[in-house]
């Protein structure tokens, strides 16, 4: 499903400094698994994540998704494939704060002009399974952070997606809160979704559901 070839990612900070984010990365992750990606902050976990999803390009390497070269791409087309391909949860919910609940879900759905009705009845299966459909017409910005979170996988599950990314999902949220997203990871995995989450929250390293846990240090698996 994912093959990351050789991978490597550089920020220049300035003339005189770089970060080697990742360097020489090797990883397959195969349909309908569910990874675990582990490490301290400033690991690399999180910028492996942007280059799966087509959200940053590698200095060099491959990232191969369904046997497609994505890292290749150009802009428009990784566009495409991330609104076609990928549901990206992130760390801080990235939601448009004066937007209500069904307008941040059905962004990503826009640019397709889907039919409006269809889209209101997929939008209301959602909400009532992730048990937010009474706050549906409130602007996020009402939200506890544990709705606001429902609200982000909502959207990234959406478009229907084969592969959903996880970056510290946990982060904000209370050990119960924390659970509850557990059990929507296992739903993805009942719902064969190829599943990448980066966090070093230990509630997730030992979950029967998890397949793989790979460990990430300064940028190089372990």
């Amino acid at each position: 499903m994912i093959k990351i070839k050789n991978l490597t990612k550089i920020y220049e900070i300035n003339k005189n400094h770089t970060v080697r984010a990742v360097e020489d990365i090797n990883l397959e992750f195969g349909s309908g698994e569910l990874i675990v990606l582990k490490g301290a902050s400033g690991s690399g976990k999180s910028t492996i994540l942007s280059l799966i999803a087509g959200l940053s390009k590698p200095t060099s390497g491959e990232v191969i998704v369904d046997n497609r070269r994505i890292s290749k791409l150009p802009d428009d087309f990784l566009a495409l494939f991330r609104r076609e391909t990928i549901g990206f949860i992130f760390q801080k919910y990235n939601l448009i704060a004066n937007l209500t609940v069904l307008e941040n879900i059905i962004l990503p759905l826009i640019p397709n002009n889907p039919d409006e009705k269809e889209l209101e009845a997929k939008v209301d299966g959602l909400l009532e399974k992730l048990r937010i459909k009474d706050k549906k017409h409130l602007q996020v910005r009402h939200l506890s952070g544990g709705e606001q979170q429902r609200v982000a996988i909502a959207r990234a599950y959406i478009n229907e997606p084969t592969i959903i990314i996880a970056d510290e999902p946990t982060a904000n949220l209370d050990e119960k809160l924390s659970w509850e997203f557990i059990e929507f990871l296992r739903e993805f995995k009942s719902a064969n979704k190829t599943t990448i989450i980066a966090t070093h929250d230990p509630l997730f390293f030992e979950l029967d559901c998890v397949d793989r846990v790979i460990e990430i240090q300064k940028g190089r698996v372990v």
